[in-house]
């Protein structure tokens, strides 16, 4: 099954995407993510002033199968949260790419230039 992989989005190979609006940095799980954990029933994320660093665990998505950590892909403050989805988490399975995890004022935004491509992390899903 084809994934929805939007080109103007930036992606980790922990397959969280990023979006820069203004000076913010929107981040999510992909469709490839949501559709490989299936069914989520639980999120736990940090709240807004919380530092998070590139590279570590910012929080967690539980699905029926799994609880996977979901990893930062840059360092920045948390600026708001999706408070949504502590109610309604299956949100995330309905479409990844409008119900975002986290906003964060980014610490660099020229960290997104490490990040992979649209056609860059198709390639990645193919071999995960």
């Amino acid at each position: 099954m084809a994934h929805k992989i939007p080109a103007e989005l930036k992606y980790t190979k922990d397959h969280e995407w990023t979006k820069i609006v203004d000076d913010q940095v929107i981040i999510g799980i992909t469709d490839f993510a949501q559709s490989s954990l299936g069914d989520i029933v639980f999120t736990e994320l940090p709240g807004p002033g919380i530092k998070i660093i590139k590279g570590e665990a910012f929080g967690v998505v539980e699905s029926i199968k799994s609880v996977s950590d979901l990893y930062s892909p840059l360092d920045g403050v948390i600026i708001e949260k999706n408070d949504e989805l502590e109610s309604q988490p299956e949100l995330i399975n309905q479409d990844p790419y409008t119900n975002w995890l986290l906003k964060i004022k980014p610490n660099n935004l020229d960290d997104l230039d490490e990040l992979l491509s649209d056609k860059d992390y198709q390639e990645h899903c193919k071999d995960s």
